[in-house]
């Protein structure tokens, strides 16, 4: 994709906007939190950030609070 810089008004080639997605399968996420029961750990093991193991928890409906873990399908996990 080309777009105009807005400072010098020169055509740029732009491949993308921001970094490309992590896409850590959300067992991964879920062994990592079991194994070190602690999202900066777990985070730290997996290269991310805290926030974003937050916002996996959340999509999947994980209870931060409680600690519980969904239930969907036969193995517990999406």
């Amino acid at each position: 994709m080309i777009l105009e810089c807005p400072y010098c008004g020169k055509p740029v080639v732009v491949n993308g906007f921001g970094r490309p997605r992590l896409n850590i399968p959300v067992k991964i996420v879920y062994d990592a939190l079991q194994l070190h029961h602690s999202v900066t750990a777990a985070a730290r093991e997996l290269g991310c950030s805290r926030g974003y193991i937050y916002k996996v928890l959340k999509e999947r409906g994980y209870d931060v609070k409680t600690g519980k873990l969904p239930k969907t399908g036969r193995n517990g996990y999406e």
